[in-house]
């Protein structure tokens, strides 16, 4: 198996709504898809939204059961301050914020909002990852 992610699929209650709180942070969504499913590319990778219920049944599994989910979603900004603004525009698009951004104990500066669906983002600068104009994200060597 190689050693990469090619595509990430979040659960939603309703997968217009979704779609729209994305597009309201200015991601265009794919024409792919008839509506009950909605597809991102980022970078090299694509989010996926898709009926929390249907994927469950896709599954096999049950689609009752909240909390933490135990799983982030990260976003990396170019810049410290970046953080702050990438959160108010989450929250401005209907996110709810979890943790607000504060100096990190690794050096970096991160928060926490939760998508309507209460899927976690993290929001981070972390000076160790330099970001390529494309958006994606090289771990040092």
């Amino acid at each position: 198996m190689e050693q990469r992610v090619s595509l990430i699929t979040l659960g939603v209650a309703d997968v217009a709504r979704s779609r729209a709180f994305y597009e309201a942070l200015g991601w265009t969504a794919s024409t792919l898809g008839d509506g009950s499913v909605a597809f991102f590319q980022c970078g090299g990778m694509i989010l996926s939204l898709f009926a929390r219920a249907d994927l469950a049944g896709d599954a096999g599994l049950p689609a009752e059961g909240d909390g933490f989910r135990a799983t982030a979603l990260a976003y990396n900004t170019r810049s410290h301050d970046e953080v702050d603004t990438v959160l108010a525009d989450m929250i401005a698009a209907g996110a709810t914020l979890v943790k607000p951004a504060q100096e990190a104990f690794w050096g970096g500066y991160a928060g926490y909002a939760a998508d309507l669906d209460g899927h976690l983002w993290e929001i981070a600068w972390n000076p160790g990852f330099a970001i390529a104009e494309d958006g994606s994200v090289q771990l040092p060597e």
